[in-house]
């Protein structure tokens, strides 16, 4: 069990597997930085483009990170926009909130943490996010489960990965 929360990037083998592609994406995954927070009293930690990007108006992008965590038993990694994208451009995460669970460290995929967004304004604004700009913020929540809970089932993906169960023995159904 970890003692603090801790953010790390995943090798350079799932960075690129996660765009699908053979390409050199070595200075991008180099260049990659940590998230970190602005200010001694901000919540969340800024999670940082690894790659310029523009969202028109109803236009929708998957972001791989290049980041993983590793959480502390009893919370999880809540990952929202930026307060100010939201605000002025109506930025939306397609999940509403991403949700890392502590357990997602143990994927086949590292933890590798995809942010998916939309720019979802009326106004016509055009989002442009530079290479290292932060787009998306990661809060840590604490949560607590009931005293009768049982669960015993065991993750291994990501989105949609606990659904995948087979809920008369409790296993994790591989797809």
């Amino acid at each position: 069990m970890i003692n603090k929360n801790k953010f790390e990037k995943v090798t350079y083998e799932q960075y690129t597997q996660s765009f699908g592609s053979d390409c050199d994406l070595s200075k991008e995954y180099n260049d990659i930085k940590l998230p970190k927070r602005a200010t001694v009293y901000s919540a969340g930690y800024d999670f940082f483009a690894p790659f310029y990007f523009e969202l028109e108006p109803g236009e929708t992008i998957k972001i791989p990170t290049g980041i993983k965590v590793h959480i502390k038993e009893g919370q999880f990694l809540g990952i929202l926009p930026r307060s100010g994208h939201g605000f002025k451009y109506r930025i939306q995460l397609d999940n509403t909130m991403g949700v890392i669970d502590s357990d997602y460290i143990n994927s086949d995929n590292e933890g590798h943490i995809m942010i998916k967004i939309t720019n979802d304004g009326h106004e016509g604004k055009k989002l442009e996010i530079q290479k290292g700009d932060g787009f998306a913020q990661g809060i840590f929540f604490n949560f607590d489960i009931t005293e009768d809970d049982e669960t015993n089932g065991i993750r291994n993906g990501g989105f949609g990965s606990t659904d995948k169960r087979d809920w008369l023995n409790g296993q994790t159904v591989k797809s």
